[in-house]
Order: C-alpha cells, then structure tokens, then sequence
C-alpha cells in the first residue's frame, strides 16, 4: 500500500518550508541610524574630529560663559594692566577684564556670521539650482544679476550700507552680509547643476512629471551636499571677518560686547604698541582664529560623511 504524501511536503514528511537545523539561522541586521554614521564618519579624521571638539568648546564657552561671567565695571586705577592671575589677558583701558570680553563678545559674532553664511548658502543654492535646470530666459536673468553683483566689490557696498542706515541689531547685520555674499557660490553650483541634471535620476523624476521645485530640492540639491557644506563653511568664515571689519573700521555702532568692538577700541587706544596691554588686542583675534581653524579642519571630516565615494575608501 503506498504512502500518502501531503501536499507541501518531501517524501521524507519533511517541510521544505521550515528552517534546516544544521543551518544557522540568519539575523537581520538593522542598517546604523544617521547620528552613529555622523559620528563614525566624524572620527576618522584626526584633525577634523579634534577640529569638531575645538568648535564645540568654543560654541560652549561663547553661549554659556557668559552666564558665569562677572558684571564689568570701571576701575580706572587697574588699567591696561598685563595678564596676572586676578585678570589672565589683562585689563583695557576702563581697567575691565579683557578675558571677560572676549568670552562675552563670541556669542554676537558666531551667531551673525552662521546665520548669515545660511542666508546667502541658500540663495546661491536654490537660484544657482534653478537656473542650470530650466535654462533658457530664466537662466539668463539669474546669470546677468549676479554678474552685475559680482562687479561691486562686497566689502565697499558692505561698508557704504553700513555707513548710511546704522545697522545695530545682529539680525539686520546677518542679512546685509548675507545678500551680499551669494554671487561667487551661486556661479559654481550652476555649473554643477549643470552635470547632475542630465543623470538618470533627475530624468525619471521629470518624466514623472514632478514638480520643477521638488526635482531641484529633493534630486539636485542633495547630490551636491559636501560641496554645500564646504562653502557654507567658508561663507561663515567669510561672514565672520566682514563684521569684524565692520566694526574694526567704526562702520556699525558700538555699542555692546563683541569680538569686532574690542579690536576696535584697542586699535583706537594702541594697545599693539604696548607690552602690557597686547593681549587687549590678540585676545578677539587668538579666539577668531582659532574658530576659523577648527571650522575648516571640522569641514573636512563632514565631507567624508557626505560623499559617498570618500566614506568608502
């Protein structure tokens, strides 16, 4: 009598479904969310993750020293003293501490310089996008525009604005500089707009009929992301040394604690020509420096995060 065979089953009754127990079985692995990539990606450059611990350190000591900071006040007979232990950089000319200053005036500089490095990255990025992707007359108007800004000198118009409407406020400051700054970044993501239309990618999206602000958000833009982020960098290093000049060369009002105004002054009272009081003046200018090295240093490690092709070497 023969032997009846379910459906779904060998001659041996065995399920060909059910895991072989001589196998291993297979664990799926979950894919790294974004912050452990970020932060491999962060660490495998030396410098640009000492870099990143260097702008964090600064970032907290300029947004929270300030909190812990004592109140200035004027003490005549102390002033222009040289670093001791009661005042490490010294005094300036009020007799006020000039460590206190310059831990006091970041906050103002680091904040209108990223906020203006936004402003002007994402003018360049998003017309400078647009024009290479619709070309014809649209292209031609953006082009001629920014022509036309490129052959005013920036630090003049900036200068001359600044001279004629008193801008004080930190957001009207970060505007200005910001309008300002798009012209040159703008030039260079148009052309490199310009090879990653003609990608697949980008044509099945317009064949799909999506919109034209959504292909050059969501299809364009992303593909040019290290290239962004390094000259948003640079456009806040950039930002950074405009208002610093602002202030240096009296163009905006000084009034308040900033890393421009405390230049300023010593500038004003010769504090580089004095042995006692030359920390008054490279007190603002160590600490800027030293903020524009870790940016730059930092950049490179956020390159290698996002481009594909240096995150694989």
């Amino acid at each position: 009598m023969g032997m009846i065979i379910a459906p779904g089953t060998n001659p041996l009754g065995e399920d060909p479904a059910a895991p072989d127990p001589a196998t291993p079985a297979t664990v799926g692995r979950s894919r790294p969310n974004g912050l452990v990539v970020f932060w491999r990606g962060l660490r495998r450059s030396r410098s640009g993750f000492l870099g990143f611990c260097v702008f964090v350190l600064i970032l907290l000591i300029c947004l929270i020293g300030p909190l812990f900071t004592p109140e200035q006040t004027t003490d005549v007979a102390n002033r222009l003293a040289g670093p001791s232990w009661e005042h490490w950089l010294g005094t300036d000319n009020m007799g006020k501490d000039v460590l206190v200053d310059v831990i006091d005036g970041g906050r103002p500089v680091i904040v209108v310089g990223f906020l203006a490095a936004l402003i002007s990255t994402a003018i360049a990025v998003f017309f400078g996008s647009l024009a290479a992707y619709v070309g014809g007359r649209l292209d031609a108007v953006i082009v001629t525009a920014t022509d036309i800004v490129l052959t005013i000198p920036s630090i003049i118009l900036l200068a001359v604005i600044a001279a004629f409407y008193s801008i004080g406020s930190d957001l009207g400051l970060a505007v200005l500089i910001g309008v300002l700054g798009w012209p040159g970044l703008l030039r260079t993501v148009r052309s490199q707009a310009f090879s990653i239309k003609e990608r697949e990618y980008v044509e099945a999206a317009r064949l799909l009929g999506l919109r034209t602000s959504r292909i050059v958000l969501r299809e364009i833009v992303p593909n040019m992301a290290s290239y962004i982020m390094m000259n948003f960098v640079l456009g806040a290093i950039n930002a950074i040394y405009s208002l610093v000049g602002l202030y240096l060369l009296g163009l905006a009002p000084l009034t308040g604690t900033n890393w421009g105004i405390t230049i300023h002054w010593a500038q004003k009272a010769g504090a580089h020509f004095r042995d006692e009081s030359v920390w008054w003046a490279m007190g603002p200018v160590v600490a800027i420096s030293v903020l524009q090295l870790s940016l730059v240093t930092m950049s490179r490690s956020f390159e290698e995060i996002l481009n594909p092709r240096l995150r694989h070497n």
